[in-house]
């Protein structure tokens, strides 16, 4: 019985060697993705700009080279583009699907100064996230507290939002903005800034100062 004998292929050399290299690829990725600019403004937005220049410099480096050392790159890059985008939008809505029924009050017996202070406290320590998130407890439970809203305590911060839009509609841009930094930074983890933790303590003092003329 006659065997075929296969030809024997030359193995296949990408001469320069890829640039960047899948390793450097994700390296640089990484770092990108760590910028704390990406929580500022829209991270796909963002990230999809920054992949458009990756893939520009992989093609510029690879210009020089043959044809299939160009599309390797590309396909590379392409694949590890595809591969993030995918994680990003999946941690998005993992992110938004736990905000969207997680409870905004804890079972913690604490009073709206209690929780003001702490806020304080920890925005004075740095732990800007910390702040954020006590200051947007303490604006709610406040006015919980003097029956200006109702206590729910499953409620979401975005439906205790909208149960203080309903007292204070002249602050309704600043209610909702801080609920979803509250949702941002406690569930998303998104850093948060000092001037947003100062903006919920400026919020909560806002809707004190505004109960008390009434």
């Amino acid at each position: 019985m006659n065997h075929a004998v296969l030809p024997v292929l030359p193995a296949l050399r990408l001469d320069p060697p890829l640039d960047p290299s899948g390793d450097e690829a994700r390296r640089e990725l990484r770092r990108e993705l760590f910028r704390p600019e990406y929580h500022q403004d829209d991270v796909l937005d963002r990230l999809a700009r920054w992949l458009d220049r990756l893939i520009t410099n992989t093609v510029d480096a690879a210009s020089g080279s043959s044809g299939l050392t160009t599309a390797v790159a590309i396909l590379v890059v392409l694949l590890l583009a595809a591969g993030v985008l995918f994680l990003v939008s999946r941690a998005r809505r993992t992110a938004t699907g736990r905000a969207a029924d997680a409870p905004a009050l804890t079972d913690e017996v604490v009073t709206a100064d209690e929780l003001r202070a702490r806020a304080e406290a920890a925005l004075a320590a740095g732990d800007a996230a910390g702040a954020l998130v006590d200051a947007f407890r303490s604006a709610a439970v406040r006015q919980i507290e003097r029956g200006r809203v109702e206590d729910l305590p499953q409620a979401t911060a975005h439906e205790l939002a909208t149960a203080l839009v309903a007292v204070f509609p002249d602050h309704r841009a600043a209610v909702l903005r801080g609920a979803d930094l509250f949702d941002g930074v406690l569930y998303g983890e998104r850093p948060a800034t000092p001037d947003q933790a100062g903006e919920l303590l400026a919020l909560d003092d806002a809707l004190a100062a505004r109960a008390a003329r009434r």
